[in-house]
């Protein structure tokens, strides 16, 4: 289901923006720095303060999530269902190693680790490549744009 370039994509930036619902059918969307890829199907990221988030997939576990490289202007869309893994809890510790090596300043934080069955994978990029422009391009002109906002 996910493609090299999706995989490739998630570890560069571990930054998603995860889009929910609330108990009262509101949209939200939280961004969550903590992703990582488990399998060709599965992402997941950690539970550190995200407490809308959680009781948000409690009741309803299908989510999106957008993940956006920069200065590409490139990213992916993905749907699927959440499984909630619980601090303790035997999938937890399987699988918390992953996070712990990433992060292990945050790693004694992490209550729990939400992970996302994906069944939808979609590119996306912004309107410039219609046009022609360079992936190289985009870079130079988003690199020239942070460095002003940043000096």
């Amino acid at each position: 289901m996910l493609n090299a370039s999706a995989v490739a994509c998630i570890e560069q930036v571990r930054l998603g923006f995860v889009a929910s619902v609330t108990s009262g059918g509101r949209p939200s969307v939280s961004p969550k720095g903590t992703f990582v890829v488990l399998d060709e199907c599965k992402i997941a990221f950690a539970e550190i303060r995200s407490p809308g988030t959680i009781s948000n997939i409690g009741h309803s576990p299908e989510v999106e999530v957008n993940f956006v490289d920069s200065f590409r202007r490139k990213g992916w869309r993905m749907r699927g269902v959440t499984q909630i893994l619980r601090c303790g809890s035997a999938d937890f510790e399987e699988i918390f190693p992953k996070w712990e090596a990433l992060w292990a300043d945050l790693s004694a934080r992490i209550r729990a680790i939400v992970v996302i069955q994906v069944s939808e994978v979609k590119p996306l990029s912004t309107p410039p490549y219609d046009d022609g422009v360079t992936e190289a391009e985009m870079i130079a002109l988003y690199k020239e744009k942070y460095a002003e906002m940043y000096p």
